[in-house]
């Protein structure tokens, strides 16, 4: 398994990293231990997960597979913070409040002493960004957390951030995590550049498309009962468009042609892309992961990376995955 510099720290993750959104919806835990500790064994480090993944509980799962198994040192925990955790109005958002409450909530459920990395799950546009930061700081200064991170925000946020913590001497964002696939290459216009210029790595959610480019979906509007469309509708069951589905059919269709599984050519193009860190893969079992290992040390061809070009223009989109962003305008 590759490994790669995490932004401008001095962190090595690798190539690929596990995504745990399906923890417990719908893997069940067994399944969901075996699946964190095939990934370790397979040489990924990186295990991305949130506060808000049922409700904490996929934290929980994560901490008890990593004390099961001895893994705690091999495995570079990332969390994230922002989404309600209870129903009052300080149990939400960027605010300092939440913040320390949010990540000391969070190591009791990992049952470590500190977070890797601890990510704003959504930039909170009426907390300022000072605010934010100066509670990460202290985290940091806690050891309570090792490095920090911003997630789904735009390029402009970012900046700010990052120049926010270099004129108060705050901690300085190591990476943003966005969505990023071959259906929605947006990030290209402004954040990746932004990024690789200023030293920010990029992990990238959702690089299969939620299946439209593994070729899972057979008509335009058909439904696997197993797919995250199916099984959770709303914002999920948004993402899977027609045209999302008739050009994700049409790139299986070109990775078979070539040797390539589906699923397997979108993870390695994802991870090949100029500026991004790692695709985080989210297999629901240990054979999904099995079959997208290779692409943590494949190499992408340039027949292929032209014929992508061709599938979906650089820096357009068939199918928004950034409806879930609150900032962002123009989401279909």
């Amino acid at each position: 398994m590759e490994l790669r510099r995490l932004g401008r720290s001095g962190a090595l993750v690798s190539a690929l990293a596990l995504g745990t959104d399906n923890i417990l919806n719908p893997t069940p835990e067994d399944e969901s231990i075996r699946l964190i500790h095939a990934a370790l064994d397979a040489g990924i480090n990186l295990i991305d997960t949130s506060d808000s993944y049922r409700a904490g509980e996929a934290e929980r799962v994560i901490g008890k597979a990593l004390r099961l198994g001895g893994r705690r040192d091999d495995a570079f925990i990332a969390t994230k913070f922002h989404y309600p955790t209870g129903p009052g109005p300080n149990e939400r958002g960027n605010s300092r409040l939440h913040v320390l409450r949010a990540c000391e909530a969070s190591l009791r459920r990992l049952r470590v002493d500190h977070i890797d990395l601890y990510q704003s799950h959504r930039p909170d546009m009426e907390v300022p960004l000072d605010e934010t930061l100066g509670a990460l700081d202290d985290l940091v200064r806690a050891g309570k957390v090792r490095y920090v991170g911003t997630s789904t925000s735009p390029a402009w946020h970012v900046m700010e951030a990052i120049m926010t913590a270099e004129l108060k001497g705050l901690v300085r964002v190591v990476s943003e995590q966005s969505p990023y696939n071959l259906l929605d290459r947006r990030v290209e216009n402004e954040l990746l550049p932004m990024c690789r210029r200023h030293g920010v790595g990029v992990l990238c959610w959702s690089p299969l498309a939620m299946g439209m480019l593994a070729g899972r979906y057979a008509t335009t509007t058909g439904r696997e009962d197993d797919s995250r469309a199916a099984l959770r509708g709303g914002i999920y069951a948004e993402r899977v468009t027609t045209e999302g589905i008739e050009t994700g059919n049409r790139f299986a269709a070109l990775a078979r042609e070539h040797g390539w599984e589906p699923a397997l050519l979108a993870a390695t193009w994802t991870k090949e892309q100029p500026g991004v860190t790692a695709p985080i893969i989210g297999p629901k079992r240990v054979e999904q992961l099995e079959g997208l290992l290779p692409a943590g040390e494949l190499r992408l061809p340039d027949e292929l990376r032209a014929a992508c070009d061709e599938l979906v223009t650089p820096g357009s989109f068939v199918a928004s995955f950034f409806n879930s962003a609150p900032w962002m305008a123009w989401k279909h």
